[in-house]
């Protein structure tokens, strides 16, 4: 097949047009625009791997290739804002084959690898890419990254600390600070393209029960991930506000370019909570709006710098059920 292939409009759909789908099989997430929007990053489960890796590819899907080592796991790519750099988190040091599978026995739950460590590697437009640079090895999980634009510090979340935290720093590493303070997951930040909001999810519940579970689940390097809210702060952690009240798993908030929606990927109005979907909501939190109605799994959204085109992932037309693929849809008001 092609590097990309359009699919039919959905009147269900009204915002996405032109929709592409860019990867053709097995498991792709994670797709992130460069600064530019003619690149995107992502991670892949490819075949001749021990597990997830880092690519990048143009926006029309050509020219894929490898980010990261081709060892261990890897996760969350990002470029920096001078394009110079693909920021991401492996684990090829310190557990150069496959993540040990997740003890599904203690129900849905999220792995928390502390081999983890973020890297960076030199972009280039073509041609391989160079060796991984060590950005910050803490001995505990570091991944989550993502950039300002203007490229005066990046979010992450770690579990330095003992709880899962937001935390800001250089791109360096250096100067860290931490935003977030709350017990419970707080994570999975995204600085909106203005570089003054920050958006990410925490645990949503306030019981002693939940909170005593999510510290056991902690020691043992996971968490359940079954109620996340999304929440809002500035630049330098101040401003913290609930955006979502929605009692159900949401995360990946992105805000738009001009600061008018957030969307976000949510299981919202599933009672078995299987169903996700991209919504989108006002920072205020009102005007809650599902923007994808295919079945099972849509989700990772974000917007190019323009607001002209979203990226996200999904489950729709796939070959073999549960495969997740990547797509590129014009954006309309």
């Amino acid at each position: 097949m092609g590097q990309n292939a359009r699919l039919p409009d959905n009147p269900q759909e009204p915002h996405l047009r032109n929709v592409r789908q860019l990867t053709f099989g097995g498991q792709n997430a994670e797709a992130y625009w460069s600064p530019d929007g003619r690149y995107l990053s992502y991670q892949a489960a490819v075949e001749g791997y021990p597990d997830e890796q880092v690519f990048v590819m143009r926006a029309d899907g050509s020219d894929k290739r490898l980010v990261s080592t081709g060892k261990g796991r890897c996760t969350c790519a990002y470029f920096s804002p001078d394009m110079r750099w693909i920021y991401f988190s492996s684990t090829h040091e310190k557990q150069p084959g496959a993540q040990p599978p997740v003890d599904m026995s203690k129900g849905y739950v999220w792995a928390i690898n502390k081999d983890y460590s973020l890297y960076r590697v030199p972009f280039q437009r073509t041609g391989p890419l160079g060796p991984p640079e060590k950005v910050l090895d803490l001995g505990s999980y570091v991944a989550e990254t993502t950039i300002a634009p203007d490229g005066k510090y990046m979010v992450w979340t770690t579990d330095q600390g003992g709880d899962l935290e937001v935390y800001r720093s250089q791109l360096d590493g250096k100067n860290r600070h931490r935003l977030t303070e709350a017990v419970g997951y707080d994570g999975g930040p995204f600085v909106s393209w203005d570089s003054k909001t920050i958006v990410y999810r925490r645990d949503a519940w306030s019981d002693l029960k939940s909170e005593t579970d999510y510290k056991a689940l902690l020691a043992q390097g996971m968490i359940r991930p079954t109620k996340l809210e999304i929440w809002s702060m500035n630049a330098d952690g101040t401003g913290k506000r609930q955006v979502t009240h929605l009692d159900c798993a949401s995360f990946a908030p992105f805000v738009a370019p001009d600061n008018r929606r957030i969307v976000f990927s949510s299981n919202y109005g599933d009672p078995k909570g299987r169903e996700f979907d991209v919504y989108s909501i006002r920072p205020d939190g009102t005007g809650l709006e599902r923007i994808t109605a295919t079945p099972e799994f849509d989700g990772f959204p974000m917007f190019t710098r323009d607001g002209r085109r979203l990226v996200f992932a999904s489950n729709r037309n796939g070959k073999v059920k549960g495969e997740t693929n990547l797509f590129v849809a014009d954006w309309t008001e």
